[in-house]
């Protein structure tokens, strides 16, 4: 696709993901016009005030419960990435009605206003508390990811195709580990608390997550959900990395929390093929014409499951010290996004 003569949407464009996503299409001049949308004034403000004010670069106030104001914000527009979500586990807990009607009818929103649109592709983006979901929140996430891939079917003979990408923790991110370590770090206290000393995740950075979506979007035919082959750490060795002195104290399991993530179930695994950096979970049903991905890569083995515990690739102490270090710097300058 040529991204230059695009215009791109990012819904929740004023989260961590839709920050460092829009300043890639700036930095790179990739997209001819870029859309803010999202539902906070402040932030918007915050972001033109931080240098987020180019000539192509539009805001948009709206939610995506909203379905008339996504038609309209959609107007001309090629790609949608539909990063908006309610992503904190208590919180999705403790209103499971809210977050309901952000990540899923948020989602059905996203995907009626593109196809009234004539969106060409949507790329949603999920996580792997999907899989095998304890949460609410991975458990919303999962009706997104199905609702996003059978919307597929109902484009009839219009040109939108719509996708997914389905990634672990974004190191530094809003409401992530990082961040809150940092700050027990600079407390003073001596002591970093982590909830059960076998938990281990999956671990991607802000850039790329921003590069393997960017990537996605240039190779998607519609009902695919894209998982990046990426690293697993434990918290121990995270919390050790931040502060190598510190105290570890164990506080127990949070409501809803996994010890380990899974990227790709068992069951997953059968309609699966693995290329060299990622695995493309091909759609149970694909009515819609121009799906191909056989012969793109292998089939998985029987039984195979992409687990953080079982992971082939583990980020040691170091390794993660260097991804931390300009997180660090950003969080101590006050500019983490």
């Amino acid at each position: 696709m040529d991204w230059t003569k695009s215009t791109v949407m990012v819904t929740g464009g004023t989260g961590s993901f839709g920050k460092k996503f829009i300043k890639s299409m700036l930095e790179k001049q990739l997209a001819e016009k870029v859309i803010v949308f999202s539902r906070d004034e402040l932030k918007q403000h915050e972001m033109r005030m931080a240098g987020f004010d180019t000539p192509n670069l539009r805001y948009f106030i709206g939610d995506v419960r909203d379905q008339e104001r996504l038609r309209r914000a959609m107007q001309g527009v090629d790609v949608v990435v539909h990063a908006a979500a309610l992503k904190q586990v208590p919180a999705c807990e403790y209103n499971p009605k809210e977050a309901i009607k952000t990540n899923i009818n948020g989602t059905s929103n996203v995907v009626e206003a593109a196809l009234d649109a004539g969106v060409k592709k949507v790329l949603s983006l999920s996580t792997d508390k999907a899989v095998n979901p304890v949460n609410l929140y991975g458990a919303t996430k999962l009706a997104a990811e199905k609702l996003a891939i059978q919307s597929n079917a109902y484009a009839g003979g219009r040109e939108t195709r719509i996708s997914c990408v389905r990634y672990g923790n974004v190191v530094g991110s809003r409401g992530s580990v990082v961040p809150m370590f940092l700050k027990q770090r600079e407390s003073g206290a001596g002591k970093l608390t982590v909830t059960d000393e076998r938990m281990t995740r999956f671990w991607i950075t802000l850039d790329q997550g921003v590069a393997f979506v960017i990537r996605c979007i240039e190779q998607m035919h519609g009902g695919e959900v894209f998982v990046p082959k990426i690293p697993s750490t434990t918290i121990v060795d995270l919390a050790r990395a931040i502060d190598p002195d510190a105290e570890i104290e164990f506080i127990g399991i949070r409501p809803g929390e996994k010890l380990h993530e899974v990227l790709i179930s068992e069951d997953e695994a059968r309609s699966t093929v693995e290329l060299d950096d990622m695995y493309v979970v091909q759609p149970a049903t694909a009515s819609w014409f121009g799906y191909e991905w056989e012969g793109a890569g292998k089939k998985l083995e029987d039984g195979f499951r992409y687990a953080s515990n079982t992971n082939d690739e583990w980020l040691t102490i170091e390794e993660i010290k260097a991804i931390v270090a300009p997180i660090e710097e950003e969080y101590l300058k006050g500019t983490l996004l």
